[in-house]
Protein backbone atom coordinates (compact mmCIF):
# COMPACT_ATOMS: atom_id res chain seq x y z
CA UNK A 1 0.00 0.00 0.00
CA UNK A 2 1.00 3.38 -1.13
CA UNK A 3 1.74 5.83 2.14
CA UNK A 4 -0.10 9.23 1.24
CA UNK A 5 2.85 11.88 1.34
CA UNK A 6 3.31 14.90 3.80
CA UNK A 7 4.59 18.61 2.38
CA UNK A 8 5.92 20.27 5.43
CA UNK A 9 6.37 24.13 4.53
CA UNK A 10 9.45 26.12 6.12
CA UNK A 11 12.80 27.70 5.30
CA UNK A 12 14.87 24.79 4.24
CA UNK A 13 19.04 24.64 5.02
CA UNK A 14 21.06 22.02 4.58
CA UNK A 15 24.95 21.24 3.37
CA UNK A 16 24.76 20.40 -0.36
CA UNK A 17 28.00 19.55 0.11
CA UNK A 18 31.30 19.92 2.02
CA UNK A 19 32.08 23.81 2.73
CA UNK A 20 35.63 23.42 4.31
CA UNK A 21 36.15 22.66 0.54
CA UNK A 22 32.74 24.27 -1.74
CA UNK A 23 32.76 27.44 0.65
CA UNK A 24 29.43 29.19 0.81
CA UNK A 25 28.13 27.16 -2.29
CA UNK A 26 27.99 24.07 0.08
CA UNK A 27 24.95 25.48 1.20
CA UNK A 28 21.16 24.89 -0.09
CA UNK A 29 18.63 27.34 1.53
CA UNK A 30 15.63 27.82 0.34
CA UNK A 31 13.99 31.17 2.10
CA UNK A 32 9.86 30.21 1.59
CA UNK A 33 10.08 26.45 0.70
CA UNK A 34 8.84 22.96 1.00
CA UNK A 35 10.03 19.53 2.28
CA UNK A 36 7.91 16.34 0.87
CA UNK A 37 8.25 13.15 2.49
CA UNK A 38 6.91 9.95 1.78
CA UNK A 39 7.11 6.57 3.07
CA UNK A 40 9.79 7.88 5.44
CA UNK A 41 11.92 8.98 2.67
CA UNK A 42 12.60 12.41 1.90
CA UNK A 43 10.89 13.03 -1.88
CA UNK A 44 11.68 16.18 -2.80
CA UNK A 45 12.45 19.74 -1.66
CA UNK A 46 12.52 23.20 -3.26
CA UNK A 47 10.20 26.17 -3.38
CA UNK A 48 6.51 26.24 -2.54
CA UNK A 49 5.71 28.83 -5.33
CA UNK A 50 6.89 25.24 -7.69
CA UNK A 51 4.00 23.00 -6.19
CA UNK A 52 1.23 22.19 -8.03
CA UNK A 53 -2.45 22.39 -6.89
CA UNK A 54 -2.54 18.47 -7.96
CA UNK A 55 0.19 17.66 -5.68
CA UNK A 56 -1.05 19.58 -2.54
CA UNK A 57 -4.51 18.19 -3.19
CA UNK A 58 -2.53 15.02 -3.22
CA UNK A 59 -0.63 15.32 -0.24
CA UNK A 60 -0.96 15.96 3.74
CA UNK A 61 0.64 19.58 4.76
CA UNK A 62 2.17 21.11 7.89
CA UNK A 63 2.45 24.85 8.34
CA UNK A 64 6.25 25.22 9.63
CA UNK A 65 6.15 28.66 7.62
CA UNK A 66 7.81 31.01 10.58
CA UNK A 67 10.41 27.96 11.00
CA UNK A 68 13.36 26.42 9.28
CA UNK A 69 13.64 23.06 8.90
CA UNK A 70 17.27 21.66 8.94
CA UNK A 71 18.93 17.75 8.57
CA UNK A 72 18.54 16.08 12.24
CA UNK A 73 21.85 16.64 13.83
CA UNK A 74 24.48 13.56 14.59
CA UNK A 75 26.21 13.39 17.75
CA UNK A 76 29.78 11.04 17.15
CA UNK A 77 30.39 10.04 20.75
CA UNK A 78 28.35 10.32 23.99
CA UNK A 79 27.65 8.13 27.21
CA UNK A 80 24.44 7.44 28.29
CA UNK A 81 25.26 5.99 31.64
CA UNK A 82 26.47 8.93 32.84
CA UNK A 83 23.83 11.54 32.44
CA UNK A 84 23.26 11.44 36.46
CA UNK A 85 26.73 12.85 36.88
CA UNK A 86 27.09 15.81 34.19
CA UNK A 87 28.03 18.81 35.68
CA UNK A 88 29.48 16.62 38.96
CA UNK A 89 32.28 19.42 40.08
CA UNK A 90 36.23 19.46 40.38
CA UNK A 91 38.00 16.11 38.35
CA UNK A 92 40.19 15.78 35.53
CA UNK A 93 39.58 12.33 33.44
CA UNK A 94 41.16 9.94 35.77
CA UNK A 95 39.77 11.08 38.93
CA UNK A 96 36.37 12.03 37.50
CA UNK A 97 36.56 7.83 36.37
CA UNK A 98 37.01 6.89 39.70
CA UNK A 99 34.53 9.45 41.50
CA UNK A 100 31.68 9.81 38.91
CA UNK A 101 31.85 7.37 35.77
CA UNK A 102 32.53 3.97 37.93
CA UNK A 103 29.99 4.41 40.74
CA UNK A 104 27.48 5.67 38.22
CA UNK A 105 27.91 2.99 35.46
CA UNK A 106 27.62 0.28 37.84
CA UNK A 107 23.55 1.34 38.58
CA UNK A 108 23.11 -0.77 35.20
CA UNK A 109 23.30 -4.12 36.64
CA UNK A 110 20.07 -3.41 37.47
CA UNK A 111 18.26 -3.91 33.98
CA UNK A 112 14.94 -1.80 35.39
CA UNK A 113 17.01 0.85 35.86
CA UNK A 114 18.97 0.88 32.52
CA UNK A 115 15.61 0.90 31.13
CA UNK A 116 14.55 3.97 32.51
CA UNK A 117 17.85 6.04 31.81
CA UNK A 118 17.41 5.09 28.16
CA UNK A 119 14.29 5.91 27.93
CA UNK A 120 14.85 9.05 28.95
CA UNK A 121 18.40 9.63 27.38
CA UNK A 122 16.51 8.96 23.98
CA UNK A 123 13.59 11.70 25.01
CA UNK A 124 16.87 14.04 25.88
CA UNK A 125 18.60 13.56 22.53
CA UNK A 126 15.19 14.32 20.40
CA UNK A 127 14.69 17.31 22.67
CA UNK A 128 17.53 18.88 21.37
CA UNK A 129 17.19 18.06 17.73
CA UNK A 130 19.51 15.03 17.92
CA UNK A 131 18.28 12.26 15.47
CA UNK A 132 21.56 9.88 15.18
CA UNK A 133 24.35 8.49 18.11
CA UNK A 134 27.23 6.97 18.82
CA UNK A 135 26.68 6.18 22.18
CA UNK A 136 28.86 4.32 24.88
CA UNK A 137 26.55 1.69 27.11
CA UNK A 138 28.67 -0.10 30.04
CA UNK A 139 30.27 -3.65 30.59
CA UNK A 140 26.39 -5.03 31.37
CA UNK A 141 24.57 -6.84 27.88
CA UNK A 142 21.37 -5.27 29.36
CA UNK A 143 22.23 -1.47 29.32
CA UNK A 144 22.98 -2.22 26.02
CA UNK A 145 19.85 -3.97 25.53
CA UNK A 146 18.21 -0.90 26.81
CA UNK A 147 19.69 2.23 24.77
CA UNK A 148 18.90 -0.26 21.67
CA UNK A 149 15.39 -1.11 22.93
CA UNK A 150 14.85 2.70 23.65
CA UNK A 151 16.15 3.63 19.93
CA UNK A 152 14.36 0.87 18.19
CA UNK A 153 10.62 2.07 20.23
CA UNK A 154 11.89 5.60 18.66
CA UNK A 155 12.72 4.30 15.00
CA UNK A 156 16.44 6.15 15.41
CA UNK A 157 19.68 5.86 13.64
CA UNK A 158 21.96 5.00 16.53
CA UNK A 159 25.04 2.91 17.47
CA UNK A 160 26.03 1.32 20.72
CA UNK A 161 28.19 -1.53 22.29
CA UNK A 162 29.30 -3.37 25.55
CA UNK A 163 32.16 -1.43 27.37
CA UNK A 164 34.83 -3.76 27.04
CA UNK A 165 37.16 -3.55 30.50
CA UNK A 166 39.22 -6.41 32.11
CA UNK A 167 41.77 -4.38 34.14
CA UNK A 168 42.13 -0.70 36.22
CA UNK A 169 38.63 -0.64 37.06
CA UNK A 170 36.40 -1.57 40.20
CA UNK A 171 35.97 -5.45 40.60
CA UNK A 172 32.30 -4.87 39.89
CA UNK A 173 32.86 -3.50 36.23
CA UNK A 174 35.14 -6.05 35.52
CA UNK A 175 34.77 -8.38 32.35
CA UNK A 176 37.33 -10.53 31.27
CA UNK A 177 38.71 -10.81 27.48
CA UNK A 178 37.13 -14.00 26.88
CA UNK A 179 33.84 -13.20 28.67
CA UNK A 180 33.44 -9.59 27.02
CA UNK A 181 34.40 -10.83 23.35
CA UNK A 182 31.03 -13.81 23.96
CA UNK A 183 29.27 -10.96 25.23
CA UNK A 184 30.19 -8.65 22.24
CA UNK A 185 29.14 -11.17 19.86
CA UNK A 186 25.85 -12.41 20.90
CA UNK A 187 24.86 -8.92 21.20
CA UNK A 188 26.34 -7.91 17.54
CA UNK A 189 24.42 -10.99 16.43
CA UNK A 190 21.19 -9.51 18.11
CA UNK A 191 21.27 -5.82 17.57
CA UNK A 192 23.86 -5.09 14.33
CA UNK A 193 21.29 -3.56 11.62
CA UNK A 194 18.67 -4.50 13.16
CA UNK A 195 15.96 -1.50 11.97
CA UNK A 196 18.34 1.26 11.83
CA UNK A 197 20.67 0.04 14.57
CA UNK A 198 24.38 -0.29 14.60
CA UNK A 199 26.77 -2.56 17.10
CA UNK A 200 30.20 -0.63 17.78
CA UNK A 201 32.74 -2.69 19.44
CA UNK A 202 33.65 -0.70 22.74
CA UNK A 203 37.05 -1.14 24.54
CA UNK A 204 36.58 1.99 27.00
CA UNK A 205 40.24 2.76 26.49
CA UNK A 206 44.01 1.28 26.39
CA UNK A 207 44.67 1.22 29.86
CA UNK A 208 41.30 -0.44 31.46
CA UNK A 209 42.14 -3.29 28.28
CA UNK A 210 44.90 -5.87 28.46
CA UNK A 211 46.83 -6.70 25.36
CA UNK A 212 44.62 -10.00 25.12
CA UNK A 213 41.02 -7.88 25.04
CA UNK A 214 42.55 -5.47 22.42
CA UNK A 215 43.34 -8.63 20.45
CA UNK A 216 39.94 -10.23 20.86
CA UNK A 217 38.51 -6.42 19.71
CA UNK A 218 40.12 -6.40 16.68
CA UNK A 219 39.03 -9.92 16.22
CA UNK A 220 35.54 -8.50 16.58
CA UNK A 221 35.93 -5.47 14.55
CA UNK A 222 37.37 -7.12 11.51
CA UNK A 223 35.28 -10.70 11.60
CA UNK A 224 31.49 -8.77 11.56
CA UNK A 225 30.62 -7.03 8.81
CA UNK A 226 29.78 -3.36 9.25
CA UNK A 227 30.48 -2.48 12.81
CA UNK A 228 32.28 -0.01 14.70
CA UNK A 229 34.67 0.47 16.50
CA UNK A 230 34.53 3.33 19.01
CA UNK A 231 37.00 4.95 21.77
CA UNK A 232 39.29 7.28 23.22
CA UNK A 233 42.73 8.29 22.59
CA UNK A 234 45.14 11.14 23.84
CA UNK A 235 42.79 13.23 25.89
CA UNK A 236 44.96 14.18 28.67
CA UNK A 237 48.52 14.34 29.60
CA UNK A 238 48.22 11.84 32.60
CA UNK A 239 46.13 9.56 30.65
CA UNK A 240 48.56 9.37 27.83
CA UNK A 241 51.41 8.78 30.92
CA UNK A 242 50.13 6.01 31.79
CA UNK A 243 49.20 4.51 28.64
CA UNK A 244 52.96 4.46 28.02
CA UNK A 245 53.45 3.48 31.71
CA UNK A 246 51.19 0.41 30.92
CA UNK A 247 52.42 -0.26 26.86
CA UNK A 248 56.04 0.25 27.10
CA UNK A 249 57.62 0.01 23.77
CA UNK A 250 54.74 1.82 21.70
CA UNK A 251 55.77 4.75 19.42
CA UNK A 252 52.45 6.75 21.15
CA UNK A 253 49.09 6.04 22.68
CA UNK A 254 48.01 5.50 18.83
CA UNK A 255 50.32 3.24 17.86
CA UNK A 256 48.75 0.45 21.04
CA UNK A 257 45.42 0.97 18.96
CA UNK A 258 47.13 0.69 15.36
CA UNK A 259 49.69 -1.88 16.29
CA UNK A 260 45.99 -4.17 16.86
CA UNK A 261 44.02 -3.70 13.92
CA UNK A 262 41.72 -0.75 15.63
CA UNK A 263 42.37 2.04 12.95
CA UNK A 264 40.24 2.50 10.24
CA UNK A 265 37.06 3.99 8.40
CA UNK A 266 34.40 2.86 10.58
CA UNK A 267 37.09 3.48 14.12
CA UNK A 268 35.81 6.59 16.04
CA UNK A 269 38.23 7.82 18.76
CA UNK A 270 36.78 10.64 21.34
CA UNK A 271 39.41 13.69 22.25
CA UNK A 272 42.04 13.28 20.05
CA UNK A 273 43.64 16.18 21.71
CA UNK A 274 47.28 15.39 22.09
CA UNK A 275 48.36 13.59 18.38
CA UNK A 276 52.06 14.29 17.21
CA UNK A 277 52.93 14.74 13.26
CA UNK A 278 52.73 11.07 12.93
CA UNK A 279 49.58 10.24 14.67
CA UNK A 280 47.73 13.06 12.55
CA UNK A 281 49.33 11.27 9.42
CA UNK A 282 48.15 7.70 10.62
CA UNK A 283 44.64 9.05 11.81
CA UNK A 284 44.45 10.42 7.82
CA UNK A 285 45.69 8.05 5.96
CA UNK A 286 43.77 4.79 7.42
CA UNK A 287 40.30 6.95 7.75
CA UNK A 288 40.33 6.89 11.23
CA UNK A 289 37.49 9.36 12.77
CA UNK A 290 38.34 12.08 15.37
CA UNK A 291 35.28 12.64 17.65
CA UNK A 292 35.56 16.51 18.82
CA UNK A 293 34.07 16.89 22.33
CA UNK A 294 34.49 20.36 23.39
CA UNK A 295 32.16 20.91 26.12
CA UNK A 296 34.03 18.09 27.83
CA UNK A 297 37.61 18.72 26.81
CA UNK A 298 37.04 22.51 28.83
CA UNK A 299 34.94 21.19 31.49
CA UNK A 300 37.43 18.31 32.66
CA UNK A 301 40.27 20.49 32.09
CA UNK A 302 41.72 18.41 29.09
CA UNK A 303 42.59 20.89 26.81
CA UNK A 304 41.71 22.23 23.01
CA UNK A 305 41.50 19.94 19.78
CA UNK A 306 42.70 21.76 16.54
CA UNK A 307 39.44 21.13 14.31
CA UNK A 308 40.91 23.45 11.65
CA UNK A 309 44.51 21.70 11.27
CA UNK A 310 42.75 18.18 11.41
CA UNK A 311 40.45 18.66 8.89
CA UNK A 312 43.68 21.11 6.48
CA UNK A 313 45.38 17.30 7.25
CA UNK A 314 42.55 15.37 5.73
CA UNK A 315 41.92 13.64 9.63
CA UNK A 316 38.04 12.51 9.58
CA UNK A 317 36.17 14.36 12.11
CA UNK A 318 32.67 14.66 13.86
CA UNK A 319 30.95 17.25 16.53
CA UNK A 320 30.60 15.30 20.03
CA UNK A 321 28.64 16.43 22.91
CA UNK A 322 30.47 13.61 25.77
CA UNK A 323 27.36 13.77 27.46
CA UNK A 324 28.10 12.96 30.69
CA UNK A 325 31.98 14.67 31.09
CA UNK A 326 30.10 16.88 28.39
CA UNK A 327 27.73 19.67 29.84
CA UNK A 328 24.98 19.70 27.64
CA UNK A 329 23.11 17.29 25.39
CA UNK A 330 22.42 20.09 22.75
CA UNK A 331 24.52 19.81 19.08
CA UNK A 332 24.29 23.41 19.25
CA UNK A 333 25.73 24.38 22.41
CA UNK A 334 28.34 22.14 21.56
CA UNK A 335 29.07 24.02 18.32
CA UNK A 336 28.65 27.16 19.81
CA UNK A 337 32.05 25.63 22.54
CA UNK A 338 33.51 24.49 19.34
CA UNK A 339 33.62 27.90 17.69
CA UNK A 340 35.55 29.32 20.99
CA UNK A 341 37.63 26.57 21.17
CA UNK A 342 38.86 26.94 17.81
CA UNK A 343 39.24 30.91 18.15
CA UNK A 344 41.80 29.86 21.57
CA UNK A 345 43.47 27.70 19.19
CA UNK A 346 44.22 30.98 17.08
CA UNK A 347 41.95 29.61 13.82
CA UNK A 348 38.49 30.28 12.87
CA UNK A 349 35.70 28.26 11.51
CA UNK A 350 32.22 29.66 9.89
CA UNK A 351 28.53 28.87 10.98
CA UNK A 352 28.55 26.75 7.37
CA UNK A 353 31.57 24.30 8.66
CA UNK A 354 30.26 23.85 11.91
CA UNK A 355 26.46 23.21 10.11
CA UNK A 356 28.28 20.51 8.42
CA UNK A 357 30.18 19.02 11.33
CA UNK A 358 26.88 18.85 12.96
CA UNK A 359 24.99 17.42 10.01
CA UNK A 360 26.63 16.00 6.51
CA UNK A 361 29.89 16.05 7.72
CA UNK A 362 29.24 13.92 10.55
CA UNK A 363 27.11 11.74 8.99
CA UNK A 364 29.83 11.22 6.20
CA UNK A 365 32.62 10.76 9.16
CA UNK A 366 30.48 8.20 10.45
CA UNK A 367 29.72 6.72 7.46
CA UNK A 368 25.83 6.98 7.01
CA UNK A 369 25.86 10.22 4.84
CA UNK A 370 24.07 7.83 2.33
CA UNK A 371 20.97 7.93 4.81
CA UNK A 372 21.00 10.35 6.91
CA UNK A 373 22.90 14.32 7.14
CA UNK A 374 21.26 16.53 4.87
CA UNK A 375 17.92 16.85 2.99
CA UNK A 376 18.41 15.11 -0.28
CA UNK A 377 16.41 13.08 -2.05
CA UNK A 378 16.14 9.50 -0.84
CA UNK A 379 17.79 10.37 2.36
CA UNK A 380 16.11 9.25 5.52
CA UNK A 381 13.16 11.69 6.81
CA UNK A 382 14.69 12.71 9.71
CA UNK A 383 15.17 16.59 10.30
CA UNK A 384 14.79 18.92 13.14
CA UNK A 385 11.89 22.42 12.55
CA UNK A 386 14.32 25.74 14.47
CA UNK A 387 12.17 28.89 15.89
CA UNK A 388 14.71 31.38 15.05
CA UNK A 389 12.54 33.76 17.21
CA UNK A 390 12.45 31.09 20.38
CA UNK A 391 14.36 33.63 22.49
CA UNK A 392 14.45 37.38 23.07
CA UNK A 393 18.47 37.82 22.56
CA UNK A 394 18.47 35.12 19.24
CA UNK A 395 15.38 36.93 17.58
CA UNK A 396 17.09 40.13 18.16
CA UNK A 397 20.45 38.93 16.41
CA UNK A 398 18.68 37.18 13.82
CA UNK A 399 16.71 40.42 12.78
CA UNK A 400 19.84 42.17 12.21
CA UNK A 401 21.51 39.20 10.30
CA UNK A 402 22.01 40.16 6.71
CA UNK A 403 21.73 36.65 5.36
CA UNK A 404 21.51 32.80 6.40
CA UNK A 405 24.61 31.86 7.23
CA UNK A 406 24.76 35.05 9.84
CA UNK A 407 21.28 33.33 10.91
CA UNK A 408 22.80 30.02 11.59
CA UNK A 409 25.69 31.62 13.44
CA UNK A 410 23.62 33.27 15.88
CA UNK A 411 21.53 30.15 15.88
CA UNK A 412 24.80 27.83 16.63
CA UNK A 413 26.08 30.19 19.40
CA UNK A 414 22.87 31.53 21.11
CA UNK A 415 20.38 28.18 20.59
CA UNK A 416 19.68 25.41 22.07
CA UNK A 417 16.32 22.82 23.31
CA UNK A 418 14.43 25.49 23.65
CA UNK A 419 14.65 26.31 19.59
CA UNK A 420 13.99 23.05 19.01
CA UNK A 421 10.07 23.54 17.51
CA UNK A 422 9.84 19.38 16.55
CA UNK A 423 11.84 16.56 15.60
CA UNK A 424 11.00 14.38 12.94
CA UNK A 425 12.70 10.08 12.47
CA UNK A 426 11.96 9.25 9.36
CA UNK A 427 9.04 11.91 8.87
CA UNK A 428 7.23 10.73 12.22
CA UNK A 429 7.23 13.99 14.71
CA UNK A 430 8.86 12.39 17.47
CA UNK A 431 8.98 15.36 19.65
CA UNK A 432 7.08 18.31 20.10
CA UNK A 433 7.92 21.44 21.83
CA UNK A 434 5.18 22.13 24.86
Amino acid sequence: MTQRSTIYFASIAHCLSDPWVDGASALGYIKNGYLKVTDGLIDSSGAEADLSRDELEQCDQVDYRAYTITPGFIDGHLHYPQTGVIASYGAQLLEWLEKYTFPAESKFSDEAYANDVANWFIKELLKNGTTSAFVYATIHKQSVDAIFNAALSANMRLASGKVMMDRNCPEFLRDTAASSYEDSQQLIDKWHRKNRLLYAVTPRFAPTSTEEQLKLASQLYHENEGVYLQSHVAENKAEIQWVADLYPGFRSYLDVYDHFGLLGEKSIYGHCIYLDDADITRMADSGTVAAFCPTSNLFLGSGLFDLVTARSRNVRTTLATDVGGGTSFSMLRTASEAYKVTQMAGNTVTSLQLFYEMTLGGATALSIDDQVGSLAEGKEADFVVHDLQATDVLAQRVALAEDIEEQLFALIILGDDRSTVATHLMGERVYARP
